[in-house]
C-alpha cells in the first residue's frame, strides 16, 4: 500500500534542480521524487540474498559450473607478464 508524504519549506534552488532533473528524465516532479526516495532507501537485502540463492540453485540444477574467479584472475595476470 502506498502512503503519502508531504515536505514543506524546500529551498527554491533545490526545487528548481529537482524539476530540471525530472524534466531531463521525462518524469513529473512527483515521479522523480518517488524514484529518488526509492533509490535512497535501497533494496531489501534479504530479498536480494533470496534472489541470489535462487539463481545459484537454478544454475546448479541445470548442471552449470563456474570457474573460480581467483584462478581466472591469476591466469589473466600471468598472461600479461609474458
Amino acid at each position: 500500500m502506498s502512503k503519502s508524504v508531504l515536505r514543506r519549506d524546500i529551498d527554491e534552488e533545490t526545487l528548481e534542480k529537482l524539476k530540471k532533473k525530472a524534466a531531463a528524465n521525462n518524469r513529473s516532479l512527483q515521479e522523480e521524487l518517488k524514484n529518488l526516495l526509492e533509490l535512497y532507501a535501497g533494496p531489501d537485502i534479504e530479498k536480494v540474498r533470496a534472489m541470489a540463492r535462487e539463481s545459484i540453485r537454478k544454475y546448479k540444477a541445470e548442471g552449470r559450473k563456474f570457474s573460480d574467479s581467483v584462478d581466472d584472475l591469476r591466469e589473466i595476470r600471468e598472461g600479461r607478464d609474458e
